[in-house]
């Protein structure tokens, strides 16, 4: 059931950001990345494929509510393993002038294990910069598990339609008395095409888990369909949430 519900949120998200696009900003992207794992000397590749959406709803002048939800699936993944996940979240945030505070809660599937995830975020926007800080707790349903994830980004805008970011994270986990520490980061980017609503996206991310001698290079290309303005105004509106959330996804994700 709890599967259920989480599938049904964030397909709910893909079919309401048509609905709103009159009244709210957001896009719709796909992806395609390719990761390359090395354990312990040993090394593996993968191929993932992604479906996302995310939008702002404007409550107030100054509260929003930014929905993201993330449909992904392995290419040629164990048959006996379920190649798919659905993620979803919902985030309730007010701006104080130049500054956005908010706090955001979701979840998780994959490889039949569920993730619940809490957390806070601020960002701040200036001339051409937006800096992001994140701290996420979350747990793995089915073990006893405490995650803590402390994330930042930076993203500047060379124009309106062309953003260039990096970002970096670190996590805890504390799993039946089995402590592990483990760090990200990342670069990327994303350009409109001129006269279009199109964007093209690219992100490299590098991601280890010293403890267990763990180690993912991973590079992502997409496109993306945004509406309700500009890249940074959609970033500005809440609507880009998502993408600078801490979480065990923006580290374990890579693996």
């Amino acid at each position: 059931m709890k599967s259920l519900l989480l599938a049904t949120a964030a397909l709910a998200t893909f079919a309401a950001a048509p609905a709103f696009a009159q009244d709210s900003v957001g896009s719709i992207g796909v992806s395609y990345a390719n990761t390359d794992v090395d354990v312990a000397g040993l090394s593996a590749d993968g191929d993932i494929g992604t479906i996302s959406a995310n939008f702002a709803l404007p409550v107030t002048a100054d509260w929003t509510v930014t929905l993201d939800g993330t449909f992904a699936y392995v290419f040629e993944g164990d048959p006996d393993v379920d190649d798919s996940s659905v993620s979803g979240r919902v985030h309730a945030s007010r701006q104080f002038g130049n500054v956005r505070v908010a706090g955001f809660a979701g979840g998780a599937e994959a490889f039949d294990e569920q993730l619940w995830s809490f957390g806070g975020t601020v960002q701040s926007y200036m001339d051409k910069v937006t800096l992001t800080g994140s701290l996420a707790y979350e747990t793995i349903e089915s073990a006893d598990a405490d995650i803590w994830t402390l994330g930042g980004d930076a993203a500047y805008y060379v124009n309106p339609d062309f953003r260039l970011n990096a970002g970096a994270g670190w996590t805890t986990i504390d799993a039946g008395g089995l402590d592990s520490d483990g760090w990200q980061a990342n670069v990327g980017g994303e350009y409109r095409l001129a006269g279009t609503n199109m964007s093209v996206t690219a992100n490299y991310t590098h991601a280890e888990f010293n403890d267990f001698d763990i180690a993912a290079d991973t590079v992502m290309l997409g496109l993306r369909f945004s509406f309700g303005g500009d890249l940074q105004t959609r970033e500005r509106s809440g609507a880009d949430l998502g993408r600078t959330a801490a979480g065990i996804g923006a580290l374990a994700g890579a693996f």
